[in-house]
């Protein structure tokens, strides 16, 4: 089983049951969106001793829940699932995950960068077909998936490689490798 050394925030027992079952690992459950002061302690504390990892749930109540986390405790690394891999029937959640899958999403954790970057932007999208086209979304997704950084919107994608520091060359080649998918 994989030693994981920074402390992983979920969202529910559940949650930490599937991560258990995948990794070996300390984890603080959120108990959802009413995150308490005292869990937040323990977070912080979690961040001074070992590192977070903050991996919520593939839909926006996570997203939401992760960015009150990433505000309030600077420095946490951030590891996302892809959606399709957390579904089982209408449900969402990384309770539904393979230990594959979990173990996949965990090794492609990022740290949010300090300096405000705009190395992305709006254009880059539209002109790799990643805004604007028929096949944006499908290509946003597994663009996501390939750089760690699950699904987002244009807006929400520019964002996200910004500030988790993707390089243009890891870009170019997650890029090549969803042509090649594609073929």
């Amino acid at each position: 089983m994989i030693n994981i050394k920074e402390v992983i925030v979920v969202e529910g027992r559940d949650d930490e049951t599937a991560v258990k079952q995948a990794v070996s690992a300390e984890i603080i459950i959120t108990h959802g969106f009413g995150i308490r002061e005292k869990t937040f302690k323990q977070i912080e504390e979690a961040s001074k001793r070992c590192g977070v990892i903050i991996f919520t749930d593939p839909d926006y109540a996570g997203e939401q829940i992760r960015q009150r986390i990433a505000k309030r405790i600077k420095g946490c690394k951030h590891a996302f699932l892809p959606r399709e891999e957390a579904l089982k029937g209408d449900d969402i959640g990384i309770e539904n995950a393979t230990p594959d899958s979990i173990i996949a999403a965990l090794s492609k954790v990022h740290t949010v960068v300090d300096v405000k970057r705009s190395e992305f932007s709006m254009a880059d999208l539209v002109k790799d077909d990643l805004s604007g086209s028929s096949e944006a979304l499908r290509r946003r997704d597994a663009l996501g998936k390939l750089l760690g950084i699950g699904y987002g919107n244009g807006k929400q994608l520019v964002n996200r490689l910004n500030h988790y520091g993707i390089t243009r060359e890891a870009y170019y080649e997650a890029l090549s490798m969803l042509e090649k998918e594609s073929d």
